[in-house]
């Protein structure tokens, strides 16, 4: 999925008395909104877990995980063949069946009454994901002029950092007092309108030179490989290590990634271009994407249960709690990127590992199982997010920055894949150290050294990284900054 050609601001149209805007900026509220319900969703899941659990009592926390896993798995597994579908077939049509697709799901989601039922409308719901994320981009860069793509795509890239920070507290506080089932019937309204204006305002672009047919063995030995290695993680909770489901699992996990990888080195249109990673510094980026990726969701999962099982916070209490550190990476994300036009990335990425990694230590230290908000959670929260802002724009601008312009598309969007699998590892280990039902404060001693550890490895492995402006093409630094996954 090398970079789209993009037609002109929109012209007028016609159609029952509606007028396509001349202004891109509707274009960019449509587009928007579904890549804030797609950011929203991740974040407010993390909330609604302890619900969810709570409402299906003969469920374990490994088969429950799955409502998260199996929506990321997929998702990774697709964004970069569905950016090559909507190359090929259109962006607005892909765009609208996205939408559609994410729509139905969301409310296939509310409607389940058991979890088998929630976790394959969690699937559907990710193919729409997919779907909607790439095209959007595509259909927001087509909106605007070449002049001012770059600050129209800082603001997509922002829009998802917003909706991930609001996802804590609006989503506990709606989980809280609707249940469970509203943390997917949210998403109902946005996604109707968002289809019916999208229908009217949207214009259809792709380009076929840039598009290529799904590839079905590729994605299914992707989902199969990252989802056998979740499996093995999680069983491990409440089976041995040595135990057939745990190595069948891991070690079926492995063989399925080995085998994607010969697959992809061959295939004509692989689901990941490997040939990405003949680049020393796209190699390393990528693997301190996975290990921070990993960290992470973590974090994030691990506060909620922190909050509401350590320190019994009720959930809307726990929502407004960790609100704090995630509203910092926005502004952070900014500052960091002007730093990165000057400097590059390199002291960005490891400054950040090293204060996320403090941040662990913090938690592990200085946090006890008796509630001090204001001393103890709120320096550390506020750190995670500084941490947060430094990294993950970073890492997401650093993978593209010695990428060829044709290659910015694919570059960002494999990025963004191996970012979601690392979420996957990250919910599986969670799960694997915090997994039984009742939780204290020395269940998370392991717990925050593996985030500490992840931490430092993140930081090593872009130690090898570097992105000095005086090799790096203007317009990619702009286009990938806010994280886009196109």
């Amino acid at each position: 999925m090398s970079s789209p050609h993009f037609s002109g601001p929109l012209a007028a149209q016609q159609g029952k008395g509606d007028t396509l805007p001349a202004s891109p900026w509707p274009v960019f509220l449509i587009a928007s909104l579904s890549v804030f319900l797609v950011s929203l969703d991740t974040t407010v899941l993390y909330a609604a877990f302890g619900a969810i659990q709570a409402g299906f009592p003969d469920s374990d926390t490994a088969g429950l995980s799955w409502v998260l896993n199996a929506y990321t798995v997929v998702y990774a597994a697709l964004l970069v063949p569905a950016g090559r579908l909507a190359d090929l077939h259109g962006r607005k049509r892909i765009f609208l069946i996205g939408v559609s697709v994410f729509l139905l799901s969301s409310l296939l989601c509310g409607l389940a009454v058991n979890v088998p039922m929630l976790v394959a409308a969690r699937v559907l719901q990710a193919i729409g994901a997919a779907l909607l994320t790439p095209a959007s981009l595509a259909l927001v860069l087509g909106a605007f002029p070449l002049e001012k793509r770059a600050v129209a795509v800082s603001l997509w890239g922002a829009v998802g950092a917003l909706a991930a920070a609001l996802g804590p507290s609006l989503g506990s506080l709606l989980i809280d007092t609707l249940g469970w089932r509203w943390a997917f019937f949210i998403n109902l309204p946005v996604a109707a309108v968002s289809l019916w204006r999208g229908a009217r305002w949207l214009k259809e672009s792709r380009n076929p030179d840039n598009g290529a047919p799904l590839d079905l063995v590729g994605v299914a030995l992707l989902i199969l490989g990252v989802g056998s290695i979740a499996f093995g993680l999680v069983r491990a909770e409440t089976q041995a290590w040595t135990s057939v489901s745990v190595v069948v699992g891991v070690a079926g996990g492995i063989a399925a990634l080995l085998a994607f990888v010969a697959w992809a080195r061959h295939a004509r249109h692989p689901a990941i271009d490997l040939d990405l990673f003949d680049s020393r510094s796209y190699r390393y980026v990528n693997l301190a994407t996975l290990s921070f990726g990993t960290a992470f969701a973590m974090m994030f999962f691990g506060f909620f249960l922190f909050l509401t099982q350590v320190w019994h916070y009720s959930l809307p209490l726990a929502g407004i709690a960790i609100t704090p550190g995630p509203l910092m990476v926005v502004p952070v994300a900014i500052l960091s990127g002007r730093i990165a036009a000057r400097a590059g990335h390199k002291a960005l990425l490891v400054a950040g590992n090293l204060s996320y990694a403090l941040a662990g230590a913090w938690f592990l230290f200085v946090v006890d199982a008796t509630p001090d908000y204001l001393t103890e959670w709120l320096p550390a929260s506020l750190l995670t997010g500084l941490s947060v802002g430094l990294v993950l724009p970073s890492l997401s601008a650093a993978a593209v920055a010695r990428l060829p312009a044709t290659r910015l598309g694919v570059g960002s969007a494999v990025n963004q894949a191996v970012r979601q699998i690392g979420a996957v590892m990250g919910v599986a280990l969670t799960i694997l150290l915090l997994g039984h039902a009742s939780l204290t404060l020395a269940d998370f001693k392991p717990f925050y050294l593996t985030h500490i550890g992840l931490s430092l490895l993140t930081a090593l492995l872009c130690l090898p990284v570097e992105t000095r402006p005086a090799a790096r093409p203007a317009a990619g630094a702009g286009l990938v900054s806010a994280g886009s996954s196109r």
